[in-house]
């Protein structure tokens, strides 16, 4: 795509000198799970009329890129729903890259696989909240279980870098059992698992108390069976991890816990063309339509209300705000 013009010297360093050079953007906010943690009982999805053209997000995008930006991670609501994936995926596929990724919930993604191996996105996030089919399905509500985890398998043979994502809700997937069941499969198959905590975020702030635990507390139960040992790991990683004797890897996403906010470097780009600072900043400013300077200025002002500080809590729904 090249570089679309000249004000290339700016660099997306925020108020609080830290270098952003990640984007996370959601290609739309429906989804065809209603994960208990995630998805409200009244769902109301954005209209395709409002979504960001697959041209201009890829075009806010390569703008990005000249400033800095050099890790794209694909999100959703479910980013495989979108009619147009693939030729969003071939557009950014173009740009100058050091990592580009998808989060997905696995349903759809065996179809998109042969696609996605003549591309550079390599890595897959993919969410499995249980390796109990019945408890998976109780909360996803869903009937996808083996779908997701054949999915899963298949990628990996592929030689896609393939992370499984499990939030943690307690009494549904923290007993022995769940988390004895993760260890296994990590170290069966060289899959790096993630316990994220549950965060108050949406419907979620209705269940916190009850379902939240935290990642000490798991990670306490699994060295009673288990030799944990840590992983070095970049900054502005969201994860802490531990490598397991007999192989495998696991890692912690502890938001509420242990927040990584002061060293984060990512911007969020909605299904609308909004550009987030946060993931919980329930707004953001549109980027649609600006030219040159119009852009660089919105740029600049976005990435100076990035915070510090954790933020407590967001009442807009995960789905709307990307994963």
């Amino acid at each position: 795509m090249g570089r679309p013009f000249p004000y290339s010297n700016f660099k997306l360093v925020d108020g609080h000198n830290r270098l952003i050079h990640k984007l996370r953007i959601s290609l739309l906010d429906s989804c065809n799970m209603n994960c208990l943690y995630c998805m409200p009982a009244e769902k109301e999805f954005m209209a395709k009329k409002s979504w960001v053209s697959a041209e201009e997000l890829c075009e806010i995008s390569s703008k990005l890129v000249v400033y800095g930006i050099d890790e794209i991670r694909l999100t959703g609501g479910e980013p495989l729903l979108r009619p147009d994936f693939r030729a969003i995926v071939k557009r950014l596929d173009q740009l100058p890259l050091s990592k580009f990724g998808l989060t997905t919930n696995g349903i759809h993604l065996e179809r998109e696989l042969d696609f996605l191996k003549d591309t550079s996105l390599r890595y897959l996030n993919i969410s499995l909240d249980s390796l109990n089919k019945e408890n998976f399905e109780k909360i996803t509500q869903t009937n996808t279980f083996s779908r997701v985890y054949h999915s899963i398998v298949k990628a990996h043979s592929m030689g896609f870098k393939v992370k499984v994502n499990a939030v943690l809700l307690r009494g549904m997937n923290d007993t022995e059992d769940e988390l004895s069941k993760f260890v296994e499969f990590t170290q069966k198959t060289g899959i790096e698992v993630r316990f994220l905590e549950l965060m108050r975020i949406g419907v979620a702030n209705n269940y916190f108390e009850k379902y939240f635990i935290s990642a000490g507390e798991v990670i306490d139960r699994l060295k009673l069976k288990n030799r944990l040992e840590e992983k070095e790991m970049p900054k502005d990683s969201t994860s802490f991890n531990f490598y397991l004797p007999k192989g495998g890897e696991i890692g912690f996403i502890a938001s509420e816990s242990r927040p990584f906010c002061g060293h984060c470097s990512r911007l969020r780009l909605g299904a609308d063309g909004a550009l987030r600072p946060c993931l919980f900043m329930d707004h953001g400013v549109s980027l649609r339509g600006l030219k040159g300077e119009d852009f660089l200025k919105t740029l600049k002002q976005t990435i100076k209300l990035k915070p510090h500080d954790r933020i407590k809590a967001v009442n807009q729904a995960m789905h709307q705000i990307g994963g």
